[in-house]
């Protein structure tokens, strides 16, 4: 696209805002952000938010079905986002692309006092969260947390979906017959049956609510199995505040040490450290994981379609029930929480547990 002048609205290129407001365009670079950028910054900044704002109109929705929001939706997303930009550049060191969670969450710490209905403030946050599901799209980055709750009109910023307790039985074991019954007797050592790799990953992320990121930087050295803890160090730790030390069950401590034995074996590992890597040698990333989720759903007739699902919803039901059976310090302890505030929005009552005191109640 040709830019007539370094001082340009710059329209996303092929899209039709379409009969719902046909005057109202889906601006990628604002005017107040010129003044701020030189010429070199402006075509940088102009690539970038090109292509979130493009995927966002294509498949920012739902991924999976190619389904994404109206260009009304993604006008205001954009604007939204805009502004964010540059509050970062003005308060937070100068120009750089991608935001970054911490400036994220420095900016929305910022709205979080202004002078502003809540719907507002919700509706920046999940500009804001939008984005950030392109950039784990894109660039396999890690989900953000904030600490605030604010609603937008259009639902909440709570948990996402969940596993209840009988899907994350389920899920253990199609985990179990995803990887098969190992056979040793075969030249090839590809060729196997993955025997406990999927097994110990699952149950793992089960049992410590792994993130995305940490599923693909875990490394053998974080791996006590003679205690039965993965012991994370600070600076492996996807937040970054502290050494975590994390509690295992007992049976997946046995698949996990199954799985260490096996992959000392495996001639992909002989040069990495990571404990887990998918069948191309590469690390494991959200796009990945939510696939192997979504199959280990089928295989375990659990219904996803009209679900918010991902590998953070087995976090979440890591959070959910640590929360109910032992409350929010052992959860904020075993989702490895900087702020208890982040742990607070698992504390709820699964429907289960409503119905369970309604018939109670008489």
């Amino acid at each position: 696209m040709t830019l007539d002048s370094p001082r340009f609205l710059a329209r996303c290129p092929g899209f039709d805002p379409g009969p719902m407001d046909p005057n109202r365009n889906i601006i990628i670079v604002r005017k107040n952000q010129l003044e701020f950028l030189t010429d070199k910054q402006q075509l940088d900044y102009y690539e970038h938010r090109k292509k979130c704002l493009g995927w966002l109109l294509r498949m920012g929705k739902d991924p999976e079905k190619a389904k994404g929001y109206s260009p009304y939706t993604v006008a205001g997303t954009a604007d939204r986002m805009a502004r964010c930009d540059l509050w970062c550049w003005e308060n937070r060191g100068g120009y750089s692309i991608p935001t970054t969670e911490e400036d994220a969450k420095a900016y929305m710490e910022k709205v979080a006092f202004e002078d502003v209905v809540e719907s507002t403030k919700g509706k920046r946050m999940e500009a804001l969260l939008r984005y950030n599901k392109w950039l784990q799209h894109r660039h396999g980055a890690d989900e953000w947390e904030f600490k605030w709750t604010f609603k937008s009109g259009g639902g909440n910023t709570g948990p996402r979906d969940f596993l209840s307790r009988e899907e994350r039985r389920k899920i253990r074991q199609a985990a179990l017959g995803k990887d098969g019954n190992p056979n040793y007797g075969v030249e090839n050592f590809e060729e196997k049956a993955d025997s406990w790799r999927y097994t110990s990953l699952v149950w793992t992320s089960l049992d410590a609510g792994l993130r995305p990121i940490e599923v693909g930087r875990a490394k053998v050295s974080w791996c006590d199995t003679d205690n039965g803890v993965l012991r994370i160090p600070r600076e492996e730790s996807s937040k970054n505040e502290g050494n975590w030390t994390v509690g295992l069950t007992d049976r997946t401590t046995t698949a996990l040490e199954r799985w260490l034995e096996e992959r000392a074996e495996h001639p992909k590992y002989e040069d990495s450290e990571r404990v887990w890597l998918t069948r191309h040698g590469n690390r494991y990333g959200s796009n990945q994981l939510r696939r192997l989720l979504v199959d280990l759903c089928d295989r375990a007739g659990i219904e996803h379609e009209n679900r918010q699902m991902s590998w953070y919803t087995i976090r979440h039901s890591v959070g959910t029930y640590m929360t109910k059976e032992r409350g929010l310090a052992a959860a904020k302890a075993q989702l490895r929480h900087r702020n208890a505030k982040t742990t607070m929005k698992y504390d709820q009552v699964p429907v289960e547990d409503r119905r369970d005191a309604l018939d109670k109640m008489g």
